[in-house]
C-alpha cells in the first residue's frame, strides 16, 4: 500500500535526523524528493506546495537551533501529513438500532464492502443483517446472498421484486430484532437524477443512522468531485475506500476526502472478507514511516478469531498448556489475516524487512496435512505433544497412519514450540484482546529464525 511513498518518507526522515546540520542543498533535495513522491501518490499539487513551503520556512527559521531544529522539522512533516490525510473519525454504533445505507457508483466494490462491514461488526458481538436493495444490477442480490452465507451473516433479498422500497417494507418487521442493518443500494455509471431520486426516497423511508459512500482508490483526485456531489445530493456521513492494495495513487482519494470534510471510516485492502481496516491517519502514517501499527493488527486478529475457540485457548493457557489443535487454529487465523505481506508493516521493525515471499500464503496444503496427522493421534497425544518427543516411535506410527512424512509431524511440533513459547513468555496474554506489543515484538524477532512454513 503506497509502498514507494513510505520508502521515500522513511529516507527523508533519516536524512534529516542524520544530518550534521541542515544546509540549503539538503533541504532542497529533501523537498524535491517529497514533492515527486507525493505527486506520484496523486496528492493535490496545492497541498504539496503548501507542505514544501512550510518545511523550507521552518528549516531556515533562526529561532530554532541545533538538534531541536531537526526534530522540529520531522515533527512538522509528520503533523502536516496527518493534516493532509484528515482527522480520525471512527464509525461508532448507537445503542439503539443502527441502519447503515451504502451508496456508490458501478465498480466501486459496494456489495463486497457491505459483506465486509457486516462481518467486521458481527465479529464484535453485534446482531447483523444485510438487505439487498439493488434492483438494477443483474445478480446483485444473489452476490450479496452468497457473500452473506459464506460468512454466516443473515441476509434478506427478493430477486423478483423490482421496487427497492417494497423489498424494505416486506422485511422491515423482521429486521427489528437486529441491532445493525446494512443496506446495499443500487449504483449507476454516474450520479444522475434517477439515482439521486431513488436514494432520496430510500433515505426518507429507511431513515439511516449512517449514509456511507464507497469509492475505489484508483479514481484519485476525481474522488473530491464525487464526494461533493453525493454530499450535496444526500448528505453522506462517511466514506469507505476500496482497492487500496492495488494502486499507488491512494493518496489522491484520501486527501480528496479530507478536503471535502467527508471522514474516511475504513479502507479495503484486498478481496477477502477480512481485508478491511479502520482508517486512522496517525496509524496509517506510522506504517508508511516503518514504525508499525499494532492496534490495527490487533483489530485484524479480532476479526478472524472465533470467540468460542478463543475462550477455549484462554482456558488452556490458564491451565499452563496448549494443544496441537490450538496450534492449527492459530495458524489458520494468521492465514486469514491476508498474508504476511499485509501484516508485516504493522509490526514495528518489520515494515522494510526482507521476508521471503509467500511465508503465510501457501498454508492450505500444510494445514491439511496437519489435520490428517491429528486424526491419527490419540487424545493424549493431541493434548500433550511432549509425548511425541519422548517416544519417537509414536511419530513413526502417526506418519504411517496419516500417510505423511515424519518431517511433517516435526514441522507441526516446531509450530507448537514457537506458539507455546510465545504465550508463556508474555505476561497476562488474553487471546480475546489480541497479541500484546511485547509478544508481537518477540514474534517479529523470531520470524527469520524459527518460523518455517
Amino acid at each position: 500500500m503506497l509502498e514507494k511513498l513510505g520508502e521515500v518518507l522513511r529516507k527523508t526522515t533519516d536524512k534529516i535526523a542524520n544530518a550534521i546540520f541542515l544546509d540549503k542543498n539538503l533541504v532542497d533535495m529533501i523537498i524535491r524528493d517529497l514533492q515527486r513522491v507525493l505527486i506520484e501518490a496523486d496528492i493535490n499539487i496545492s497541498l504539496v506546495k503548501e507542505l514544501s513551503d512550510k518545511i523550507k520556512k521552518e528549516a531556515f527559521d533562526e529561532r530554532i537551533k541545533g538538534i531541536d531544529k531537526k526534530e522540529h522539522i520531522i515533527k512538522l512533516l509528520h503533523d502536516e501529513l496527518i493534516k493532509i490525510l484528515g482527522e480520525y473519525t471512527p464509525l461508532k454504533l448507537q445503542k439503539t438500532q443502527n441502519r447503515i445505507m451504502f451508496l456508490g457508483l458501478y465498480g466501486a466494490g459496494k456489495t463486497t464492502t457491505v459483506s465486509k462491514i457486516g462481518n467486521y461488526f458481527a465479529k464484535r458481538g453485534n446482531k447483523v443483517a444485510l438487505i439487498g436493495l439493488d434492483v438494477h444490477r443483474p445478480a446483485a442480490s444473489e452476490q450479496l446472498k452468497q457473500l452473506a452465507d459464506k460468512n454466516k451473516i443473515t441476509c434478506f433479498i427478493n430477486e423478483k421484486e423490482k421496487k427497492a422500497e417494497k423489498i424494505w417494507e416486506k422485511y422491515e418487521k423482521e429486521l427489528q430484532e437486529y441491532n445493525l442493518i446494512i443496506i446495499d443500494t443500487a449504483g449507476r455509471h454516474a450520479l444522475d437524477k434517477e439515482l439521486i431520486d431513488e436514494i432520496k426516497n430510500l433515505n426518507s423511508l429507511i431513515k439511516p443512522t449512517e449514509t456511507i459512500l464507497v469509492m475505489p482508490a484508483d479514481i484519485g483526485q476525481a474522488a473530491k468531485k464525487q464526494a461533493q456531489d453525493f454530499q450535496n445530493a444526500v448528505q453522506i456521513t462517511g466514506v469507505i475506500i476500496t482497492r487500496m492494495d492495488s494502486t499507488a495513487k491512494g493518496g489522491g482519494v484520501l486527501t480528496a476526502c479530507a478536503e471535502t470534510k467527508a471522514p474516511v471510516y475504513f479502507i479495503g485492502t484486498g478481496e477477502k472478507v477480512n481485508d478491511l481496516e479502520e482508517f486512522n491517519p496517525s496509524s496509517f502514517l506510522s506504517r508508511l514511516l516503518g514504525m508499525g501499527d499494532l492496534q490495527t493488527l490487533i483489530e485484524k486478529i479480532r476479526s478472524v478469531t472465533d470467540e468460542g475457540k478463543q475462550e477455549k485457548l484462554q482456558k488452556s493457557l490458564e491451565e499452563g498448556n496448549i494443544s496441537l489443535e490450538d496450534v492449527i487454529e492459530q495458524v489458520k487465523n494468521m492465514g486469514q489475516l491476508g498474508g504476511f505481506d499485509k501484516i508485516k508493516s504493522m509490526i514495528p521493525g518489520l515494515g522494510s524487512a526482507k521476508i521471503p515471499e509467500g511465508i503465510l500464503e501457501n498454508q492450505q496444503t500444510k494445514i491439511a496435512k496437519w489435520e490428517h496427522i491429528l486424526k491419527s493421534m490419540t487424545p493424549e497425544e493431541k493434548a500433550d505433544p511432549e509425548l511425541l518427543k519422548k517416544q519417537t516411535s509414536r511419530i513413526a506410527r502417526i506418519a504411517n497412519g496419516a500417510g505423511v512424512h515424519t518431517s511433517d509431524i516435526r514441522s507441526l511440533l516446531k509450530q507448537y514450540d514457537l506458539l507455546n513459547g510465545m504465550f508463556k513468555s508474555g505476561a497476562g496474554f488474553d487471546p480475546s484482546q489480541g497479541i500484546s506489543q511485547k509478544q508481537m515484538q518477540k514474534l517479529a524477532k523470531k520470524f527469520g529464525k524459527k518460523m518455517r512454513f
